[in-house]
């Protein structure tokens, strides 16, 4: 008598190695995936408070240009020969300038990125309730 029996070939364990090395893939591409953005978005941040920075800058020397020139435009302020003036940079920077001018001859005494709004810390951080353990 001759009998045929199908028997299953024998293929668990490459079909296992094939899933675990598909899924480790798919989990690392993903991975990949959101450092790209990470990175994109950092990026982009970036750029903008450069491009800001560099358009505050601009108006600065624009403000000084015209200073020399003899022109003083409102939102200057003048004690002698120095005078004061802020560029915004965002909403919460500015460039404060304090420059002096004599004649054909300027100084700048202060071409400095400053805060404009106060820095609030955390007043209380909750980082362990002893009193829920104790009652444990």
């Amino acid at each position: 008598m001759n009998r045929k029996t199908n028997i299953p070939a024998p293929v668990g364990g490459s079909s296992l190695l094939v899933i675990f090395s598909v899924l480790c893939f798919s989990v690392f591409s993903m991975l990949v995936l959101a450092t790209v953005k990470a990175d994109e978005r950092l990026a982009d941040a970036g750029f903008e408070a450069v491009t800001a920075y560099y358009e505050a800058d601009c108006e600065a020397e624009r403000i000084l240009g015209e200073l020399r020139s003899g022109v003083v435009e409102d939102g200057v302020t003048q004690n002698g020969q120095i005078y004061t003036y802020q560029c915004p940079v965002n909403d919460t920077q500015s460039l404060n300038v304090v420059v002096e001018i004599t004649y054909e001859a300027y100084k700048v005494h202060e071409w400095r990125l400053q805060e404009t709004v106060d820095w609030k810390p955390d007043e209380y951080i909750e980082l362990l309730d002893v009193e829920d353990l104790a009652e444990e």
